[in-house]
């Protein structure tokens, strides 16, 4: 965990969004405060429609606020487009519950493709992506496409693509959603994993369930944050 004495590696001041619906508007976050640590494993959680992810949103740097300050890495992501997607490359590993793969590309294609976005080319862009394969243990499937692979497979591409970058936050949307549950406690056991080597990590779930595998829950109910503490699990895990 962080020294005390650092900055948070996220700091959310009086966070607001407004969304404008023509004749009125619509107020989906206020007056959210949230400071995560580098090195945290931190869940979202809340039902639908709680704000939940417009707040994501927000924290993978997709969309800016309309009010308030957020400063990721101490960088105000109050910035233009193009700085705000320079930021989101550089820092932020995104894993979907959907995966969003590229179906036409095997999955060493998929995994180089934040790379090439960020402009490296040549050996070290396969070399990086080979690594991130093996510690998802794929190694073996690097010429399948995503179509031949099971739910559990693709979500692993998918963290070794997230991972490809070294970003220095891990943020997943439901990253257990689209699998069983046994595949799902498998995938949730490899994001501890990556959490216990440094990883920074935010998960965003409805379930609160899938939360406590966390060391920090955040529930976000009607667009504000109700509640900020220690996973219940994780305290009994310490006591024992």
């Amino acid at each position: 965990m962080a020294n005390k004495k650092d900055k948070p590696l996220i700091s959310m001041k009086n966070i607001g969004k407004i969304y404008d619906m023509g004749s009125s508007t619509y107020t989906a976050l206020e007056n959210v405060n949230l400071s995560i640590n580098k090195g945290e494993y931190v869940a979202i959680v809340g039902p639908s429609g709680a704000g939940k992810s417009t707040l994501m949103n927000i924290l993978g740097c997709l969309d800016i606020a309309s009010t308030g300050e957020y400063f990721l890495d101490g960088l105000n992501t109050k910035c233009s487009d193009n700085k705000l997607s320079e930021i989101r490359n550089k820092k932020i590993g995104f894993i979907f519950q959907n995966y969003n793969l590229l179906p036409k590309l095997n999955i060493i294609e998929n995994v180089e493709l934040p790379l090439f976005y960020q402009g490296m080319s040549g050996k070290k862009v396969r070399e990086k992506s080979m690594q991130a394969l093996e510690k998802v243990g794929l190694l073996k499937h690097i010429k399948h496409k995503p179509p031949e692979l099971s739910g559990g497979q693709k979500q692993r591409v998918a963290i070794a693509r997230a991972l490809v970058t070294e970003p220095q936050i891990l943020l997943a949307d439901e990253p257990t959603g689209a699998l069983d549950s046994k595949t799902g406690k498998e995938v949730l056991q490899m994001m501890k994993g990556l959490n216990e080597e440094g990883n920074t990590i935010i998960m965003i779930t409805h379930d609160m369930e899938i939360a406590s595998e966390a060391y920090r829950i955040v529930t976000v109910k009607d667009g504000r944050i109700t509640s900020d503490s220690n996973s219940p699990s994780k305290i009994r895990e310490v006591i024992r």
